[in-house]
């Protein structure tokens, strides 16, 4: 199949690629490189710097390459940043994604893999979470997510636009070619992983006082590879119709000190922590349940131990201490 990803030269858009060129497709990787790496964009795809809201050159883009299927990808994803400025989560979430829908009804393109978020549940009443439970998103991220969603919902409805949303939380670990390099960084395990080689003098950790088990926030984390190949297996699904899946690790997800204490042991190295305020619009805990997308797309995780996942961006890590080279 040939398929354009945007937001290819990021983290999980670049493994995605990796992913669909090994099960021999043809990819288009579309980024603008405001937070993405050229050279995070694998040789074997072809590789298009310019933004969603470029309707011409999308459009080019889609007509030249053939493209018939896309893998959405690219957004911000940050939800302290959200609270601040819901301004460009609405722009850059929301606006610049209907303008891709409309330039591929233009061109005929009636597929898509969305990469939505777990945070379109907000305070979930009880976990794991379930794709029919309540939509409640506590913060501009997960709102323009949900927004984006529910526009997938009318755009099929009215133009048979097929596509699978997949909700998930924390994407981690990484390929022997593919890992996180963001400027600046904000996810927790490469945070810690730095603050293990000395990068940063300490680890911030961002409330204490959660009704959680150690009073730290719970997260699911899910090796990459696993996420890109889930979006493969949906993608797959498409002719079947439009679909639904959350994606989680099960179980009961790692608390922030859990995720450093595993780190503390992959690395044999002491890392040191800093207790802050709670950030503004962090649920307590979002652990998404999988079970559908088990049970309809066989899909499976490969690599479901934190400390295998924690390991593998150790590795790359350890391969690609200044990250990519720009």
């Amino acid at each position: 199949m040939r398929v354009l990803v945007t937001g290819g030269a990021g983290y999980i858009g670049s493994v995605v690629v990796e992913k669909l060129l090994e099960g021999d497709h043809e990819v288009v990787a579309y980024d603008n490189l405001v937070k993405g790496h050229r050279a995070a964009v694998s040789s074997g795809a072809t590789f298009v710097e310019a933004d969603l809201t470029d309707k011409e050159r999308l459009a080019a883009t889609l007509r030249e390459h053939r493209i018939e299927a896309v893998i959405h990808m690219a957004a911000d994803s940050l939800v302290g940043e959200s609270v601040g400025d819901p301004a460009k989560y609405y722009r850059n979430n929301v606006v610049a994604g209907l303008a891709l829908l409309d330039t591929m009804r233009e061109c005929e393109v009636g597929r898509i893999v969305f990469s939505s978020t777990a945070a379109v549940y907000g305070e979930p009443e009880k976990q794991p979470i379930e794709e029919a439970d309540a939509l409640q998103p506590t913060n501009p991220y997960g709102e323009s997510k949900l927004a984006f969603e529910k526009a997938l919902k009318w755009y099929d409805h009215a133009y048979h636009l097929r596509y699978a949303s997949l909700r998930y939380f924390n994407a981690a670990g990484a390929t022997d070619a593919h890992g996180e390099s963001h400027d600046p960084e904000t996810h927790l395990i490469p945070l810690v992983l730095q603050a293990a080689v000395g990068q940063r003098e300490f680890v911030e950790i961002y409330g204490t006082d959660y009704p959680t088990r150690d009073g730290t926030c719970v997260r699911d984390y899910i090796h990459v590879s696993d996420l890109a190949q889930a979006h493969i297996l949906a993608l797959g699904a498409l002719d079947r119709g439009s679909r639904i899946y959350n994606l989680g690790c099960g179980g009961d997800g790692y608390t922030v000190r859990e995720v450093i204490d595993v780190a503390r042991k992959v690395t044999g190295r002491e890392i040191p922590v800093r207790e802050s305020a709670r950030r503004a619009g962090d649920p307590a805990v979002l652990v998404a349940g999988s079970a559908r997308i088990k049970r309809e797309l066989g899909w499976s995780p490969a690599r479901q131990d934190l400390g295998e996942i924690i390991g593998s961006a150790w590795t790359w890590m350890q391969k690609h201490q200044n990250g990519y080279e720009r």
